[in-house]
């Protein structure tokens, strides 16, 4: 198995502790919709759950969405809401890169894109808090990490004579980011993101 596939539990713990760690990695699709089916349950709200003011995908589904449309669109923003909370909280609120902690302009990233990996799109091990012009340059690929989460900035990057580029993305350049409370980026998704979605691995 790889790393993602059967993560290393932290520290010491039961057969039943281990059993139920593993037991959520295999399916976060399923965790991510429990997690908010409880939160629901235990604030006893009658409607699903807004924006909290943190940026946050309204979770309010338009009146014409009815029967099974509803529910997927329903299922679908609860998973993309856990994710968010989960990914924001493992990073304190704060870009990795950046430090910007302004959460209207902060993005869950995916390091292993939404479409390229069902399994892992709510894992938060696949997941970077980046503000919004660094989640787009590593969406793109023109920026990634490293195995021990230094950034790496592309080739087409360093040719251009820009102020903007040599003042916030060029200084990127070897510096580790901001590492989560929890939940470390996956080095199997890393060097997917390397080889699948960086351009200077695209361009061999």
């Amino acid at each position: 198995m790889t790393g993602h596939d059967r993560p290393e539990y932290p520290g010491n713990a039961s057969a039943l502790d281990r059993e139920i760690w593993f037991e959520v990695h295999a399916d976060w699709e399923g965790f991510a919709l429990d997690c908010e089916r409880l939160r629901r349950q235990l604030s006893a709200a009658t409607e699903l759950l807004t924006a909290e003011g943190d940026g946050s995908e309204n979770l309010l589904v338009p009146d014409d969405f009815t029967g099974e449309t509803r529910r997927v669109v329903i299922e679908q923003r609860m998973k993309q809401h856990f994710f968010r909370r989960a990914v924001l909280s493992s990073y304190r609120g704060r870009c990795c890169m950046s430090g910007l902690s302004e959460t209207r302009l902060l993005i869950a990233s995916h390091i292993v894109p939404w479409s390229a990996d069902k399994t892992n799109r709510l894992n938060p091990s696949n997941g970077l808090c980046l503000s919004a012009i660094h989640d787009r340059a590593f969406d793109k690929g023109l920026i990634s990490l490293t195995d021990d989460w230094r950034v790496v900035v592309c080739n087409e990057l360093r040719k251009r004579d820009e102020p903007f580029v040599k003042q916030v993305l060029l200084p990127l350049e070897g510096q580790q980011i901001e590492l989560p409370e929890r939940f470390r980026p996956d080095s199997a998704f890393l060097t997917r993101h390397r080889e699948e979605v960086f351009l200077d691995s695209c361009s061999k």
